[in-house]
This record gives structure tokens, C-alpha cells and sequence, in this order.
């Protein structure tokens, strides 16, 4: 893309307000812009912070049996990273359970929740707010739980991986 504001509307209008390939045929988006692949690895800039959003919007399969979303200390497989907080829905026990491993070690989960949020075939909402001594999760713009830090030394939660029975179509 061409570096100044000027340049860059000079394209644009050149183009009549489309971009182009180099062919001249519009850039279709779903195309050159590769859709939320899960699984899925991406990392977190700069880490996690009190005040720091995580956001994540889906749409839950027609027949989901469940899905993950974690935040981790790096992507390392072998040694495993540690998992500062593992969310799985699991639709058959409608449970939303959360967990957190450190130095290869799972403790203890948690799976009390007011109701279970999410619908088969239906989009969702899940947001992970960091906060100093906690997370908070809200789904739908509801708070669901929170989730007390285990790991203590929060910039080091570097990387989010989702996936399972669902669909992305936003992460914020």
C-alpha cells in the first residue's frame, strides 16, 4: 500500500474506491484475507495486563460437542507451555468449565456456572477481561465468573488458541 495519506487516497481514487490485484479485478475479502482458521494460534501483543480485553466472537456448529479457548505462556508443545486459563464448553454436560496448568500440572477445575450461554448454530460473545488479581469472563455481554490468576507474572500470557466446535469470525 502506498505510504502517505495522500498516495494511499490517490489510490483509492484511481481505483474508484476498490483495491485491486494486480489483474484489476476487485479484491475479493474472503479470498486475500484468510478467515479465523481452528484451530487456531495467535499471539497476544505485549502480553496480558490488568485493564487488558481478550475478544472473541464465534458461531457455535449445528452439532457441537465442545470448544476451547486458552490463553498461554508462549506455543511450546514439548515442554508443554503453561495455560494461565483453559475455557472449555461442553455442550453435552452444558458445562462452561476453567482451568489453568502450570509446569506441565492441571489444578483444580471449576465448573459452577448460572446458566450455560451457548446455543447450537447460534453466534456468541466471549470476552476475557484481565483485571489485577483476576479474570472475568462475561459471554453476551453477561458476567458469567471470574477466574483468580494462577500464574503471577501476567505479560508472559503471550498466546490465545482456540478451538473445537465452532466457527471465528471476530478476535479483538
Amino acid at each position: 500500500m502506498a505510504g502517505t495519506v495522500a498516495e494511499r487516497d490517490a489510490l483509492v481514487s484511481a481505483t474508484d474506491g476498490h483495491l485491486n490485484n494486480s489483474l484489476g479485478s476487485p479484491v475479493q475479502a474472503d479470498v486475500y484475507f484468510p478467515r479465523l482458521i481452528v484451530p487456531f494460534c495467535g499471539h497476544i501483543k505485549g502480553g496480558m495486563r490488568p485493564g487488558k480485553k481478550i475478544l472473541v466472537m464465534g458461531i457455535v456448529d449445528l452439532n457441537p460437542e465442545s470448544f476451547g479457548i486458552s490463553l498461554t505462556c508462549g506455543e511450546s508443545e514439548d515442554p508443554p507451555a503453561d495455560v494461565a486459563i483453559e475455557l472449555k464448553a461442553v455442550f453435552t454436560e452444558r458445562q462452561f468449565v476453567r482451568n489453568s496448568c502450570i509446569a506441565g500440572e492441571w489444578g483444580e477445575e471449576q465448573s459452577s456456572i448460572p446458566y450455560f450461554p451457548f446455543i447450537p448454530d447460534q453466534p456468541f460473545r466471549v470476552e476475557i477481561l484481565c483485571e489485577h488479581p483476576r479474570f472475568r469472563i462475561f459471554v453476551d455481554g453477561h458476567q458469567l465468573f471470574d477466574f483468580y490468576h494462577r500464574i503471577e507474572t501476567l505479560s508472559s500470557i503471550d498466546t490465545i488458541k482456540i478451538n473445537g466446535d465452532l466457527q471465528l469470525t471476530k478476535l479483538g
